[in-house]
């Protein structure tokens, strides 16, 4: 019997630009970044705009729910990072953390780290234990960094993916790499890490090729390319507990393939233009999008 994923209960919310999505870890709600500078919460349930925040005259690239706070991160093409209380709507911390773009934001799963990454070729760490001091810097790319994942099996580790075509594997108490992947043609939007059934660990990436690459993370080869997307390959989600993956692209399609054989089960078009993010969260089968016209949240159902 083949496999199939199909959507349902699908909601859309229309508006300018949305460049990243975030869902919030027990609430009903998905934070946007928006490319005219603002930052917004939205109610997927009740449709309803819960909070907005005008962050900067400059597009935001990437936002966060930080978890076990009442906080999100935020970082913009002022080279600014923001962090606002989304209960009482204060600002608590605002500095410039790069010199360039902000392009990606991730957060540590335990400990209190943010990783930042920009168009000035840096990845930095920021410890919100220590008034968000930085407490190591990473270089090594020679071009702009446009994502980066942290390891789910190992706690001192993280991914970057950049314009320079490769991937680079770095731990945190190092200012040098541990390895690095010579991974696309073109260059590379997004890595996420994949920890399969079988105890594996498996890198993916997308890239300005059109293509999505799987990796072994252990052998460091190309296992599997997937093939399919018309244009640049900008976001990836792994679904932390059904077993698929869901890229998306500038071709304005999300495409969801199998996590075990990476067989491609559907391909959807949302007709909101090119897809920059995607977003999903354990206890959840939904999965949302940022996209050109706006953002959508859709259940995803997986059929045997």
């Amino acid at each position: 019997m083949v496999a199939t994923v199909e959507t349902q209960n699908e909601v859309v919310r229309r508006s300018e630009r949305v460049k990243s999505v975030d869902f919030h870890p027990s609430e009903p709600w998905v934070l946007l970044s928006l490319y005219s500078g603002s930052v917004c919460i939205w109610n997927y349930k009740s449709q309803a705009e819960e909070k907005s925040f005008k962050v900067a005259d400059a597009p935001v690239r990437t936002s966060r729910f930080v978890p076990g706070k009442a906080w999100i991160v935020v970082g913009s093409d002022d080279k600014f990072l923001r962090v606002y209380d989304y209960g009482t709507g204060e600002k608590i911390k605002e500095f410039q953390a790069h010199e360039d773009y902000i392009r990606c934001l991730a957060i540590h799963p335990k400990l209190p780290y943010v990783v930042s990454v920009s168009d000035d070729k840096l990845m930095k760490v920021w410890d919100w234990e220590k008034d968000w001091d930085c407490v190591r810097v990473f270089e090594g790319h020679s071009h702009y960094v446009m994502g980066a994942s942290f390891n789910p099996l190992q706690e001192s580790s993280f991914a970057s993916a950049s314009l320079d075509g490769t991937i680079r594997i770095w731990d945190l108490d190092s200012s040098s790499p541990k390895f690095t992947l010579e991974a696309h043609q073109k260059g590379l939007n997004c890595v996420h890490y994949l920890a399969r059934g079988n105890g594996t660990l498996c890198l993916i990436s997308g890239s300005d090729d059109f293509t999505v690459k799987v990796w072994d993370y252990e052998t460091k080869s190309c296992v599997q390319t997937l093939e399919g997307h018309s244009h640049n390959v900008t976001t990836i989600c792994v679904h932390p507990e059904m077993p698929i993956v869901v890229t998306g692209s500038e071709d304005g399609t999300a495409r969801v393939w199998d996590a075990t054989n990476f067989t491609l089960l559907n391909t959807f078009d949302f007709s909101l233009g090119r897809i920059w993010g995607i977003g999903c969260i354990a206890g959840s089968k939904s999965v949302a999008l940022a996209c050109d016209e706006g953002a959508t949240v859709a259940g995803m159902c997986h059929q045997l």
